[in-house]
């Protein structure tokens, strides 16, 4: 899962897609394409929402993307159009370049991007939160078949 900062909408999307997910299949972590947050814990706002909702996302820690991510990871979601190209640019070969994916392109999905909810109120944590939950609804009902 890929943000801009990895404090607000990929922490959500990490927490939200683990609850989903069978722990013993799969490993979900999340990083940003800047470096601005690195060893912060996720945003108050988001860690608020995901409690809300009943998930637990404080323990998470902002990390950067890596190139090496391409190898450590089958899938990579990112939040929006920009963080798809920041990730592109560390992709070596075409087989790299397909494991990335916008985490709300999939059929039914009325708009492509999660917003970033920074410098927006509580509603915006909100309505992303729930955003990035029907993508991972999505996503995780095709990873389960693959088990």
């Amino acid at each position: 899962m890929v943000c801009l900062g990895n404090i607000c909408r990929s922490p959500l999307a990490e927490g939200i897609l683990r609850s989903k997910l069978p722990k013993t299949h799969f490993f979900i972590d999340s990083a940003g394409t800047s470096g601005f947050h690195n060893g912060s814990p996720p945003d108050p706002r988001s860690i608020e929402v995901a409690q809300k909702n009943g998930i637990n996302i404080d323990n998470q820690k902002s990390r950067p993307f890596r190139a090496d991510d391409f190898e450590s990871f089958d899938l990579i979601f990112v939040m929006d159009s920009s963080n798809h190209r920041n990730v592109l640019k560390y992709a070596k070969s075409e087989k790299e370049r397909q494991k990335v994916n916008l985490i709300l392109d999939y059929p039914g999905s009325k708009t492509k991007e999660v917003p970033d909810p920074y410098y927006g109120g509580d509603k915006g944590f909100e309505s992303v939160f729930k955003l990035i939950d029907a993508g991972c609804d999505y996503h995780s009902q095709r990873l389960i078949k693959t088990i």
